[in-house]
């Protein structure tokens, strides 16, 4: 596995779909505040990272594992 820092690549891929930190927090049934503060974490719950791929449509897993 390589070296990721998750919370940062939810936060890019949602910048770069164009939605806000307000829909995103509705999506995932979370708390603005908490967005903001799961951004700044290198690892996240492994239900909660299936649930925000499923969210924006993106396989962060593979992210997490595939070689550049």
């Amino acid at each position: 596995m390589k070296e990721v820092h998750i919370g940062k690549m939810i936060q890019d891929e949602l910048n770069r779909q164009g939605r806000t930190v307000n829909w995103f927090a509705r999506e995932i049934y979370c708390e603005k505040s908490n967005i903001y503060k799961m951004f700044k974490r290198k690892s996240i719950d492994m239900y909660q990272l299936m649930k925000i791929s499923e969210v924006l449509d993106h396989n962060f897993l593979r992210d997490c594992y595939e070689e550049p």
